[in-house]
């Protein structure tokens, strides 16, 4: 197996168990060394650290063990059955009534790189590395074998996570037009082949459940909806009206279509495609329009990298003043961020920076996360992505 060598003391992350090796702790690699192969780890005394995938840029080693073991089918099966088991003690695996949820989440699984969302019988297989990538047959053929008789296909889709690779989404396992997924009772649409992610955002599953409690009576305007998983769950807990709101035609699209799989012909619900700021300057009342009264914001990633960051703060803070001056008084407004490198504290630092400038007098009820199937590995604190605050706003 060929090696990375590390300089002299830079091996200190990885001793506290961090998974990623970066560039500038590297003092050189053994020749041949290709992306995405297998590599071992070494101090510059020589003594072994780790073992993981290579792969050129700022991240070039992702661990894949601390333990000098082989990576070979034995590994991949050990991992997705500590995965499996991991989601049958918190009760997320052979539920009636649900049968989405994540069943891979990268580091928080210890296989970094790699991302699978179950959904019904079939397994939605991601790769974020070129290593997983290259081994991504294998990983199938280990996932069929643990999962047994609960899935029946495994699609890979990667297009979008490795655009600079030639790659291409399809079945590595079965093949099913099935695409219809069962979430705590209400049917949904995965698009696989042209949906973001795996086709559908399965970590906000909690936090619907949440805003359902608080929709009865209430006129809610959805924005960034994608699917319209807070919109059909906002009709479920009694909404007054719900007002779906995306840029992309295509999700709009989708959103009609769960809607009307779950409230076939029901008037509450209007679907917009339009910019969110254009949107949020539109809002005006009438007599036979008050207002929302309760908005939900869960935009796409503002910073994908930590350059974005102050660009990102400032897009958060602009959105929130804008829904926060538009909402009525004893209005919620559930608020997320799902940008890695937007800290919580810098989250909420921005909504506090929007609140202020709205004047409005505003409470926080929750403090919102990734569930359970999200796992956050404790030495890899990066993997804490999705935030959320649901605001009770005042005059």
């Amino acid at each position: 197996m060929k090696q990375v060598h590390l300089k002299r003391g830079k091996e200190e992350s990885l001793l506290r168990f961090h998974p990623w090796v970066f560039s500038g702790a590297i003092q050189q690699v053994d020749d041949d060394i290709c992306e995405g192969d297998v590599v071992r780890v070494v101090a510059a005394d020589g003594h072994f650290i780790a073992v993981g995938h290579y792969q050129e840029g700022s991240i070039t080693v992702r661990v894949l063990s601390f333990r000098d073991v082989p990576i070979d089918s034995q590994f991949w099966a050990s991992r997705l059955q500590s995965a499996l088991a991991t989601r049958q003690a918190i009760g997320l695996v052979d539920v009636q009534g649900s049968n989405a949820y994540r069943l891979v989440h990268g580091e928080g699984d210890h296989l970094p790189g790699l991302v699978i969302d179950v959904y019904g019988s079939t397994a939605v297989m991601q790769a974020h590395s070129i290593g997983m990538h290259l081994q991504r047959k294998e990983i199938a053929t280990q996932l069929v074998a643990v999962m047994g008789s609960r899935i029946s296909n495994v699609y890979y889709k990667s297009e979008t996570t490795l655009p600079f690779m030639e790659t291409e989404n399809g079945f590595l396992f079965g093949g099913s037009s099935e695409n219809t997924a069962v979430e705590n009772g209400l049917k949904f649409y995965v698009d696989w082949l042209r949906g973001q992610k795996t086709g559908f955002f399965v970590d906000q599953r909690e936090n619907r459940s949440l805003l359902e409690h608080y929709a009865r009576g209430r006129r809610v305007l959805n924005m960034f909806c994608y699917t319209g998983g807070f919109s059909f769950y906002a009709l479920r807990g009694g909404a007054e009206l719900v007002h779906s709101v995306d840029s992309s035609a295509k999700a709009i699209e989708l959103t009609n279509r769960n809607v009307e799989l779950n409230f076939p012909g029901d008037l509450r619900h209007k679907a917009y495609c339009d910019d969110a700021f254009r949107f949020l300057d539109s809002i005006s009342q009438t007599p036979d329009f008050p207002g929302y009264d309760l908005i939900i914001l869960d935009p796409p990633a503002f910073a994908k990298h930590r350059g974005a960051l102050h660009n990102a703060l400032k897009g958060y803070t602009r959105l929130n003043q804008k829904a926060l001056q538009k909402i009525q008084p004893g209005g919620l407004l559930f608020t997320f961020s799902c940008s890695q490198v937007v800290s919580k504290d810098h989250f909420r630092n921005a909504v506090f920076t929007a609140a202020a400038q709205a004047r409005r007098k505003v409470r926080i009820l929750h403090q919102l996360h990734q569930p359970a199937d999200h796992p956050v590995n404790i030495y890899h604190p990066e993997g804490e992505y999705l935030k959320g605050l649901v605001l009770y706003v005042e005059d």
